[in-house]
C-alpha cells in the first residue's frame, strides 16, 4: 500500500485538529476531561463508480482505511448543541480487480457533523464536507490518468456506545466529483464534463475524550 500527502489545505485542518490531544497532556485535569474531540479509524469499502461506463468485467469495488477527527465547540450555543466540526482522510487503494479501470482514491475534507440526543446506545448524525480529491484511473487503451478535483461528500449515519469513550460508528457517504472527465478522454457514451460520484460505508471505532459526550 503507498500513501500520498493530502492537498495542503486538508492537511492543515487535519493538524490544527491533532494539536488538541497535546493541549490535554497540559491541561489541568479538570480541563482535560472535557476536551470536546474524538478521534476515530475505519475500514471503507466503496462503489468506484466507474462500473456503469462498462470499462470493467469485475468488481468495481475499492477498499481502504479512513481517519476521522470530530471536534465539538464548547462555545457555540445552547440552540446549535450537537453541531460539530470535522475533518477527514480516506485513502482506498486496494481490492480492485486486474481488468478494473480505477485504481485509487484518496480524499481530505472538513466540514460540518450534527449529532442528534443518543437513544439507548444509539446517536445518529449526519455530515457534510468539502475537500479535495486525487483519483487514479487507466483508459480504455490503458493509459495512466491522475486527476485531482473539488469533492462535495454528504452522509451519515450512527455511533454505538460499546464501552466507556470507546464507541463504534457505521457510516454511509456519497461523493460529487464535478466535472470529472476531461475532453477527449471520456468513456463511451460519458459526456466529458459529466461527474463521478462514488459511494461507500465505512465502519470503525470512535474515541471521545470529553466526558460529557454520553449527553
Amino acid at each position: 500500500m503507498r500513501f500520498k500527502l493530502f492537498p495542503p489545505t486538508s492537511l492543515a485542518v487535519l493538524l490544527v485538529f491533532s494539536a488538541y490531544p497535546i493541549y490535554a497532556q497540559v491541561a489541568p485535569a479538570g480541563v482535560a476531561k472535557t476536551l470536546p474531540l474524538n478521534v476515530g479509524v475505519g475500514f471503507s469499502n466503496y462503489d468506484s463508480a466507474f462500473g456503469s461506463q462498462n470499462l470493467s468485467q469485475g468488481s468495481d469495488r475499492l477498499s481502504g482505511a479512513t481517519l476521522w477527527l470530530d471536534y465539538d465547540p464548547t462555545w457555540f450555543p445552547g440552540r446549535l448543541s450537537g453541531l460539530g466540526l470535522m475533518a477527514q482522510g480516506r485513502d482506498l487503494n486496494f481490492g480492485h480487480q486486474s481488468n478494473q479501470p480505477f485504481l485509487r482514491e484518496d480524499v481530505g475534507s472538513g466540514g460540518a457533523i450534527y449529532r442528534w440526543n443518543r437513544f439507548f446506545l444509539v446517536r445518529p448524525y449526519g455530515e457534510f464536507l468539502m475537500g479535495f480529491g486525487n483519483a487514479d484511473y487507466l483508459t480504455p487503451h490503458d493509459v495512466h490518468y491522475h486527476q485531482t478535483r473539488t469533492v462535495t461528500t454528504a452522509g451519515g449515519g450512527a455511533e454505538f456506545d460499546a464501552y466507556h469513550r470507546l464507541w463504534v460508528r457505521a457510516d454511509y457517504e456519497y461523493e460529487w466529483w464535478p466535472n470529472f472527465f476531461i475532453t477527449g478522454l471520456s468513456l463511451e457514451g460519458k459526456d466529458p464534463a459529466a461527474k463521478l460520484d462514488p459511494q461507500g460505508i465505512t465502519v470503525g471505532v470512535t474515541y471521545h475524550f470529553s466526558q460529557g459526550f454520553s449527553r
